[in-house]
């Protein structure tokens, strides 16, 4: 009788359907930190994860959290992140990057990516960044250097541009110094606008208008949609540092593979999650560049596009 009993009970364990066996063990959970715009980024990071042999369910699971534009928001959600003890924390963009390391000195942190990770603090060095930061470093001075020769090829007689930088990133200084290093060079004037909230772009606009703006420059952490509007209504052309704002109607943009970045970042949480360190993860920079022109927008603004810019396009918008 009770060999019997015991018997059943071994059958009755082999039973147990594999879901339920699944929850008596916790799967490897991602934090997701974004500040705006989680597409394309959480997709092509999903997409990554599951070459990696992740599956969303089975064996990882996803915390998201975004502070859909709001940049004060981001502590808050990189707190609550911290309390839930995920696994891995990815942060998309330097502002993201910096509240989860404001957060949190203990749980990795993988940057998808992040401008200038040294002059903002995040890393010690890219060979070695020390601490429990590392990813993707996103930015260049050599970008912002071939963006404004994008833009003489394009508007041959500009000489007055416009940047629009958001303070709240911590690589707002860098990009605005890298801007106007390159502006310097090309010879052309930069009028250097800071947005601190929604309530800034008409007055950000309106002062273009007023300057003779010939084009603007607008780093990637701001949002798209009030820009790309204002920037039809007052006929500027918009050039991107994130190739989204040419597909959502910028005139063009000049920008890391941002793609092949995101896909990228899941090859960091795969070894972290297998046991390595994110301080002797060496920081990735980027290698490939593509530049988008949207001809659309270009008719729109009764601007030819010479056919030597066309050609050298990785994507035309038609």
């Amino acid at each position: 009788m009770k060999r019997r009993y015991f018997v059943t009970l071994i059958g009755a364990a082999a039973a147990w359907p594999i879901a339920a066996r699944a929850q008596q063990s916790k799967l490897p959970t991602i934090g997701i930190l974004v500040s705006a715009n989680p597409e394309p980024f959480w997709g092509e990071l999903r997409a990554g994860l599951r070459d990696q042999g992740y599956i969303e369910g089975q064996n990882i699971a996803f915390e998201f959290r975004s502070a859909d534009g709001n940049p004060d928001r981001l502590r808050g959600l990189a707190d609550e992140l911290v309390r839930l003890k995920v696994d891995v924390i990815v942060a998309q963009l330097t502002p993201a990057a910096t509240a989860a390391r404001q957060a949190t000195t203990a749980i990795p942190i993988v940057m998808a990516w992040a401008g200038d990770p040294i002059g903002t603090g995040l890393i010690s060095s890219l060979a070695r960044p020390g601490g429990n930061v590392t990813g993707l470093s996103g930015a260049s001075t050599e970008l912002y250097a071939k963006t404004f020769e994008l833009v003489r090829a394009l508007l041959p007689s500009a000489r007055h541009v416009a940047a629009l930088a958001n303070p709240a990133d911590p690589f707002s200084r860098p990009f605005i110094e890298q801007i106007e290093e390159a502006g310097r060079v090309l010879g052309m004037s930069i009028q250097t606008i800071r947005i601190r909230g929604m309530e800034d772009f008409d007055t950000a606009f309106s002062a273009m208008v007023n300057e003779r703006a010939e084009a603007v420059i607008v780093q990637a952490s701001l949002p798209r949609k009030p820009i790309l509007e204002l920037a039809l209504n007052h006929r500027v052309p918009v050039i991107g540092t994130n190739r989204i704002l040419a597909q959502d109607g910028a005139l063009m943009s000049y920008s890391i593979n941002q793609n092949d970045m995101y896909r990228r970042a899941a090859s960091y949480v795969d070894r972290i999650l297998k046991g390595a360190k994110p301080a002797d993860l060496p920081v990735e920079q980027p290698t490939r560049y593509e530049l988008v022109v949207n001809l659309k927008t270009a008719k729109t603004l009764g601007i030819t596009v010479p056919p030597t810019l066309l050609a050298t396009a990785d994507e035309v918008i038609e």
